[in-house]
């Protein structure tokens, strides 16, 4: 990395640690149950405007190769066109930059995570998403076909960094269809055990454009039309991991839809999952970031010192003391 480049990462930390002290986010009942009916959860304003402004920077820096992202080229020339066409997005951004560390383990972010899935936290992954005019877009599909957790906790976390709307690529979502299963692959089925459903047809082409060619669209068609999701720079959209969802190339002449999505499950999970990349032993856990509470489990500790539970606490802390009923009727703790 250049000189250039640590001033630039020197600029953005420094930003981030002056904005860190952020007020708690504290759940509304109403939005746990909307999470839970519907399998998603819009929160307006999460994230706060000093850390939507650095994250824009971000954004732009990894875009324009003012940052050095291991294994992404740098780019060849200065024209946007150009600029554009090297990728539309990029993951596990968080191993590799302090900046991507430090927003995949959000404080307000994590404090509904508490509550939607917690309280213990297990973070995964991050990606970048660029979305520049005329690019981006994804087809129907279903997060946990790609990330595996046992028992099956995973969820998402979209910041929105951009207004988005169904001209530059939102996010569309199925209300209630994260009630479904996960519909296998003919080289994927992973979740189930065998012969656990005697109805559970295949899919193919999850994740295509091609509407024809990806048949979980047939399973999107059985809801109501899918809604889009509107939101400003610094909502953030929480969404379960059954739920049937997709994006639309951005159609605009010249509006971006950026957004830094990250993935977490309940630290109590077992995840055989490593962004396709081999692990040690049956499970992955152990280069997972534990963001929040505790576990049994083996986590990794945050490579760039970003503030949180794995910090400081220990695997196999315990969890609070839960009461049994005893032979006699009474209640009494459970050591």
């Amino acid at each position: 990395m250049t000189m250039q480049n640590d001033v630039l990462v020197k600029e953005i930390e420094t930003t981030l640690a002056l904005a860190w002290d952020v007020p708690r986010y504290r759940v509304k009942v109403d939005e746990y149950k909307s999470y839970w009916q519907n399998g998603y959860l819009v929160v307006r304003n999460l994230v706060l405007p000093e850390d939507v402004a650095a994250l824009q920077t971000f954004s732009m820096d990894v875009l324009h190769g003012r940052v050095d992202v291991p294994g992404v080229p740098a780019p060849t020339t200065t024209e946007l066109q150009e600029l554009y066409k090297r990728f539309t997005r990029i993951h596990m951004l968080h191993r590799q930059l302090a900046p991507a560390e430090r927003y995949m383990l959000y404080p307000r972010v994590l404090d509904v995570l508490e509550a939607l899935i917690g309280p213990d936290v297990l973070a995964l992954q991050t990606m970048l998403f660029l979305n520049p005019p005329g690019l981006g877009g994804q087809g129907w599909h279903q997060d946990a076909y790609y990330i595996t957790t046992y028992p099956e906790t995973l969820i998402g976390v979209w910041i929105a960094l951009d207004h988005a709307d169904e001209e530059n690529g939102c996010l569309y979502v199925t209300p209630g269809s994260h009630a479904e299963p996960i519909y296998p692959t003919q080289d994927r089925d992973h979740l189930y055990a065998e012969d656990s459903f005697e109805d559970l047809g295949l899919v193919q082409h999850v994740s295509s454009l091609d509407e024809e060619a990806n048949t979980l669209s047939r399973v999107a068609r059985t809801y109501p039309d899918p809604l889009p999701c509107i939101v400003e720079p610094g909502d953030v959209i929480f969404f379960h991991s059954h739920l049937l969802h997709r994006s639309y190339p951005n159609r605009t002449a010249d509006r971006m839809r950026r957004a830094f999505v990250s993935h977490y499950c309940n630290a109590r999970a077992w995840v055989p999952w490593n962004h396709g990349q081999s692990w040690a032993g049956p499970a992955a856990n152990y280069l997972h970031i534990l963001a929040r509470g505790h576990t049994h489990l083996p986590f990794a500790q945050p490579q760039f010192g970003t503030p949180c539970a794995a910090i400081e606490e220990q695997a196999g802390a315990a969890i609070s003391p839960r009461l049994m009923g005893m032979e006699n009727g009474d209640m009494e703790v459970d050591a």
